[in-house]
């Protein structure tokens, strides 16, 4: 998938500043700004905090259309399936992304994952409707945020980090307000984010649950009940989703043959990547590859 400074010359032709280091970034943004990020949807390795301060946009994330409005706070996860249909002409928000494979591992994002996932576990959507205070007080870092990038302090680095830091803290405070009762016993909110923290190092080599259920110390049985509970959906569906994104990301973007994908995807033969290929995307990679020169 593409990585942040990837995805963002991709939208916007040029990276946002000399010597951007690629790690994060924040910007306000308005209906046009936001249509180009469905250029990147689903093929971005990046985490976004989006809140509305003006209009409306509408997406569809999974399948399901939702509206964004005033205060609310919408995140979104490397892998899930966003596109963006609809925005009032007034529509504004603020936008902070951090890259996937840079912060994941940060201990001050320790708890990103958990902190992208809780909502879809707790209200089955990606999206917090946050009391005027809360979303003020999360602008205000956002705002803070943006001064920062742009500056020429000789500890930025490290002032980003921390700010980022309470950011993620004040998202956690604002969730925690807004999931005021916990609609999933504990122990399932943590097998599903955990199997979410997986899926994207591993789904390429490991296509297959019992890989997923060992690493968490369950039976595949209950980690399929668990993941079906908290979204409608089968692992397979999400290990798939993941492997169908990062094929069509390769076949996109680089010259490797059918082969050397369905080698690096750890399919068993070309073939057998190719049927895959075919049946959820209808086409096949030559075909898809042959669509995207013409």
């Amino acid at each position: 998938m593409y990585s942040l400074s990837e995805a963002w010359l991709k939208m916007h032709g040029r990276l946002p500043f000399e010597q951007w280091d690629g790690k994060m970034y924040c910007n306000e943004t308005d209906a046009a700004i936001t249509f180009r990020a469905n250029k990147t949807q689903g093929f971005m390795a990046a985490y976004t905090f989006t809140l509305v301060t003006e209009g409306w946009l509408n997406i569809i994330y999974n399948g399901q259309e939702l509206t964004l409005q005033p205060n609310d706070l919408y995140i979104y996860s490397p892998g899930l399936e966003v596109t963006i249909v609809a925005a009032s002409e007034n529509y504004r928000g603020i936008c902070l992304l951090a890259d996937e494979h840079v912060t994941i591992e940060s201990p001050t994002v320790h708890d990103l994952v958990n902190i992208a996932y809780t909502p879809i576990v707790q209200l089955h959507e990606p999206k917090i409707a946050l009391p005027h205070n809360d979303a003020r007080r999360l602008e205000e870092k956002m705002r803070e945020i943006i001064g920062y990038l742009h500056s020429d302090h000789i500890y930025k680095a490290k002032i980003l980090q921390m700010l980022y830091a309470v950011f993620l803290l004040d998202v956690q405070s604002a969730q925690a307000k807004a999931i005021s009762r916990r609609q999933v016993p504990q122990r399932i909110e943590e097998i599903f984010i955990g199997f979410f923290r997986l899926l994207p190092r591993h789904f390429a080599e490991h296509h297959d649950i019992a890989f997923y259920a060992s690493a968490l110390n369950i039976s595949t049985v209950y980690l399929s009940r668990v993941v079906r509970q908290v979204t409608g959906r089968t692992v397979i569906d999400y290990i798939n989703q993941h492997l169908l994104m990062e094929a069509s990301y390769l076949l996109r973007t680089t010259s490797l043959s059918i082969n050397q994908i369905a080698e690096r995807l750890h399919f068993a033969d070309s073939p057998s990547f190719s049927k895959f290929f075919s049946r959820k995307k209808g086409i096949t990679p030559k075909e898809y590859r042959k669509q995207l020169l013409s």
